[in-house]
């Protein structure tokens, strides 16, 4: 029965993986006709991940605070959140193998260093390389989350220390809008996408302040009086 249970357990959680993956590839394509001009498909794949990856993470930091403010319990880690993530996860690694291929003829080093006819001239620092930059540290983070989202790690790393380094998320978060900015700037892309961006990252800050303040009031209550 037990074996059952376990079994039925993870065909629920391979289908909502399934479902989550559908939606991220039809939201990455939705953003295919919004794109102006005549695009390539490698420029629209990059674009596309990007965005979807912003919603999904989006999703995944608004769960918990949602929690929070319902008066649901908020446990370590759930499957729904954990999924959320990794597929947000999966899509910002997508953009970025996709997105190193879309300037400059795909040579990677030219994202991050000068290049002379006689090789590498030192670190980029014009506003294409520090966006470049600050994405490289975003898919850094998002690539270790992405590795211990799992229930091994959790186990492994104990749900205390486990949890500190996922909070690394909003430090990722950051970098993920300071790349998305920046590259607005970058590609002077239309003001829909510049607000889109703006929009998403509002709405989760004043949530994830919505949940803090709770949260607070919470533990302010449950403290024992003097």
């Amino acid at each position: 029965m037990k074996a059952k249970s376990l079994d039925h357990h993870r065909g629920s959680r391979l289908r909502r993986l399934l479902l989550l993956a559908a939606v991220a590839v039809a939201v990455t394509l939705a953003f295919f006709p919004l794109l102006p001009g005549r695009p390539s498909v490698t420029y629209c794949l990059s674009m596309g991940t990007a965005y979807a990856g912003l919603l999904f993470l989006a999703a995944a930091l608004l769960i918990g605070p949602f929690n929070v403010l319902r008066g649901l319990p908020n446990p370590v880690s759930t499957y729904l959140r954990r999924d959320i993530g990794i597929v947000a996860g999966v899509l910002a690694l997508a953009h970025t193998i996709i997105g190193l291929q879309v300037h400059l003829g795909g040579d990677f080093a030219q994202y991050f260093f000068y290049r002379t006819p006689t090789g590498i001239d030192g670190l980029r620092h014009d506003l294409f390389g520090v966006a470049n930059h600050v994405g490289l540290i975003a898919t850094l983070v998002i690539l270790v989350l992405l590795t211990i989202s799992n229930n091994l790690s959790i186990r492994t790393l104990g749900g205390a220390r486990w949890k500190r380094i996922q909070r690394w998320n909003y430090v990722g978060s950051i970098f993920v809008i300071g790349h998305g900015l920046l590259y607005q700037a970058v590609e002077s892309r239309k003001l829909a996408f510049e607000t889109c961006v703006l929009i998403v990252t509002a709405a989760v800050a004043i949530v994830q302040l919505l949940g803090f303040r709770r949260r607070r009031e919470q533990l302010e209550h449950s403290r024992p009086a003097d």
